[in-house]
């Protein structure tokens, strides 16, 4: 049976109690689709938080419950555009459920994000798209060209996937005023916000992740053992069984990628096995390597620019 004290550690009403009552905490939020119309069976619950005396932001997980930790200060500079647009959370703030807010801070955070002018928008997504370019070209300069082998041609795919999730994705939909979710159903949302208005965009940001449907997020699934991804794996089958398969597989690719990114350097001194396994989870066979993940993520940026 289960202990009405693991119940308590489990339940977002008494996390949430708690936070109100915790007088270091001056703002909370809901975020992500837990407790929405939305929601779904691997939904978690996600808490947004402003603290006094806490020096830097960090993330904290317990029971199941995630909470994203920000200091005070933030809270009242973030009120500033011009300061929030440099290093602000932008979507988790702007797409996040305020539940306390006794300064009033947080809804006008959300207020201005929400509120942005045409050119703010415009000048915000060549912002993105300006360091998107900068971050192309050093990986074209670093990873490309005569002498590299194998692993630049990985390392090229992973950082086109994160330039494409950090910057032209969120770029793409300031021209619809949206900010994007990062939860595991990702690419179903891309579809449903931009898919119909901006159909090469989506193709391109999709062509770097090589789905495969039920298929292919079987045999990324399968790929997981042995290699320390038992949260990520648990997560993913959730996706799976829901029928979010080209979700679960894009969360795998990137988490695999940040989980085990001092691999991808030494990719030919791994054993057969772990190679193999780590490109089936990255999707090697399937998508664009080094110059070509480039160039595929250049196609999307000028999408994106083109607004197409």
């Amino acid at each position: 049976m289960t202990e009405p004290h693991a119940q308590r550690e489990h339940d977002p009403e008494r996390t949430l109690e708690r936070l109100r009552a915790d007088r270091k905490v001056r703002a909370v939020a809901h975020a992500g689709s837990a407790g929405t119309e939305f929601a779904w069976a691997g939904s978690q619950p996600v808490f947004v938080t402003f603290e006094r005396d806490l020096p830097a932001p960090r993330t904290d997980t317990r029971a199941g419950i995630t909470t994203e930790r920000f200091p005070y200060d933030r809270l009242e500079a973030w009120r500033d555009w011009e300061y929030a647009r440099v290093d602000a959370p932008l979507a988790l703030l702007a797409t996040s459920r305020v539940a306390y807010d006794p300064t009033g801070h947080y809804g006008r955070i959300q207020r201005t994000l929400w509120n942005l002018s045409e050119p703010q928008l415009a000048a915000h997504r060549e912002e993105l798209l300006t360091a998107a370019h900068v971050r192309l070209e050093a990986a074209a300069r670093d990873l490309t060209g005569p002498g590299h082998g194998v692993s630049p041609q990985v390392l090229a795919l992973t950082e086109a996937r994160r330039v494409a999730l950090e910057l032209l994705y969120p770029a793409l939909l300031t021209r619809l005023h949206l900010w994007p979710e990062f939860e595991i159903r990702l690419p179903h949302a891309w579809r449903a916000s931009a898919g119909l208005r901006f159909p090469k965009a989506v193709y391109r940001l999709e062509a770097l992740y090589a789905f495969g449907g039920e298929t292919e997020a079987r045999r990324v699934l399968l790929a997981t053992r042995g290699l320390g991804l038992l949260e990520q794996e648990r997560r993913a089958r959730a996706a799976f069984q829901a029928g979010y398969y080209d979700g679960a597989v894009r969360y795998l690719r990137d988490e695999t990628a940040r989980i085990h990114h001092a691999d991808l350097p030494a990719w030919t001194h791994l054993t057969g096995a772990r190679r193999d396994k780590l490109g089936t989870l990255l999707g090697v066979n399937h998508a664009p390597l080094g110059p070509a993940a480039l160039e595929a993520a250049t196609s999307l940026l000028d999408a994106v620019r083109q607004g197409t």
